[in-house]
């Protein structure tokens, strides 16, 4: 009675193992949910590692049905060793086979996990170094240098209000409409009014007490003895650009001595530093801010990068003040027609060659009329700025130039431009644009403090 017993039993054991393998080849009809899905699961180039089939995919034919889900080709990079080439070019791909299922490529195997309960080798550390002595603290950075609020000192005529009763001179409304007509005429002509910002403007640079010292040489026919001592010892920083233009500004300011250089026609040659003229001035913050004899040791009114003795860092709107939504100082404006032989003081010399009797003087005062409503006038917000500091403080008219032109430091300092676009101070416009509303028939030209020099 045993060998039926075996029979049977060798009989059930082929079965058993018939049925097993049938099952192991056999679609997995009778997974488990969770099974079901993971076989849904694969990379997908689009969305990432392991996105979800769409009702976890059944079959070949309902993986290619769904066009969200037709094998996309991606361009693979061949793994080391692995003798891979890349992908073909996209848009040459042949279409999948109908009743294929997209071939995904098999992600690589992870390395088993350590033992549970066993934490894995770790490579054995570096012998510690001999133990360093603490290093001493470094000191505490030098702060960053800044501008002042305003350059010159505070009762300096670039810093101090006008007063409520100060006197227009007989010809102002004659004076101020041919100026009118000037702006009228170059905005019909898209030549200006102008705010110079990075052309014929004025890099201020801004340095610490530490900064090398680096000598300009002075280029010009005149001795000028006192200038070229003044120049032996700039605190110029070695990657400095003067303004473009013709005129090749720059100014340098070093807070720590209250010394400030300027320069025009600086340039930088294989032999150094050369400049074709320029000021320097010992004592910034108690300064007039236009040339005389108090600015350096053996300064004359010839000093200065203006035609006018007038600093060319007066006058002109900072970051500081469109950060600060204020210009705080007098303005200083260059204009194409400049009186010949006459100039106003603060002004001590002029380059201006206009026999018009209605043309300005440099050093020319002009002011808004302080009984102008700004508020009311809408003007797009640096317009405004503009006209609050000429009602103040009023304009100054330092140089000659091309056409009517206000003066703006140079972000050449900054590494980007912080005027343009439709976030910058311009708001997106030009600057004829947003000089076009300023009130210009309201100006007056005020009776200069001194007589006219000649």
């Amino acid at each position: 009675m045993q060998f039926p017993v075996l029979k049977i039993s060798a009989l059930a054991v082929a079965l058993a193992l018939c049925l097993g393998g049938a099952a192991m080849s056999a679609p997995a009809k009778h997974a488990s949910k969770g099974a079901k899905c993971r076989a849904g699961m694969a990379d997908h180039p689009k969305r990432g590692r392991t996105a979800k089939r769409r009702r976890c995919a059944r079959s070949a034919r309902h993986l290619i049905a769904d066009d969200s889900l037709k094998p996309q080709e991606v361009k693979m990079t061949p793994s080391s060793g692995s003798g891979h080439e890349p992908g073909p070019s996209p848009g040459k791909q042949a279409p999948a086979p109908a009743e294929e299922a997209p071939v995904v490529e098999e992600a690589p195997a992870a390395e088993a996990p350590a033992p549970e309960g066993e934490a894995p080798a770790a490579e054995e550390p570096p012998a510690p170094e001999a133990e360093a002595p603490p290093a001493e603290e470094p000191p505490a950075p030098e702060a960053e240098a800044q501008l002042p609020d305003r350059f010159f000192a505070a009762t300096s005529f670039w810093n101090t209000p006008v007063a409520a009763g100060a006197p227009v001179a007989s010809d102002s409304e004659a004076v101020v409409g041919a100026l009118a007509a000037t702006v009228e005429n170059e905005m019909a002509a898209k030549a200006g009014p102008a705010i110079n910002t990075t052309k014929y403007s004025v890099p201020i640079y801004t340095v610490p007490a530490d900064q090398p010292l680096v000598e300009v040489r002075l280029e010009s026919s005149y001795k000028a003895a006192s200038l070229r001592e003044a120049f032996t010892a700039v605190p110029l920083p070695p990657d400095a650009q003067p303004a473009f233009g013709g005129d090749h500004h720059l100014v340098v300011w070093q807070p720590s001595t209250d010394r400030l250089w300027e320069f025009w026609g600086l340039e930088e040659g294989s032999s150094g530093w050369h400049a074709g003229w320029g000021g320097a001035v010992a004592s910034a913050s108690t300064n007039s801010g236009s040339y005389d004899a108090t600015a350096w040791p053996g300064a004359t009114t010839m000093w200065g990068g203006s035609a006018s003795s007038l600093s060319i860092a007066g006058g002109v709107i900072t970051f500081q003040d469109l950060e600060s939504g204020r210009i705080d100082h007098a303005l200083a404006m260059s204009v194409a027609e400049v009186r010949a032989e006459t100039f106003y003081y603060p002004a001590h010399r002029t380059d201006g060659e206009s026999t018009n009797p209605l043309s300005l003087p440099e050093g020319a005062h002009l002011r808004l009329d302080p009984h102008l409503d700004l508020s009311k006038l809408q003007l797009p917000q640096l317009t405004l700025e503009i006209a609050e500091a000429a009602q103040k403080y009023g304009i100054f008219i330092r140089d000659k130039a091309g056409n009517v032109a206000f003066n703006a430091q140079d972000p050449v300092t900054l590494g980007s431009n912080p005027y343009t676009g439709p976030g910058g101070y311009f708001e997106g416009s030009y600057p004829r644009q947003l000089l076009s509303s300023f009130p210009w028939r309201r100006l007056e030209l005020l009776v200069p403090e001194e007589p006219a020099g000649a």
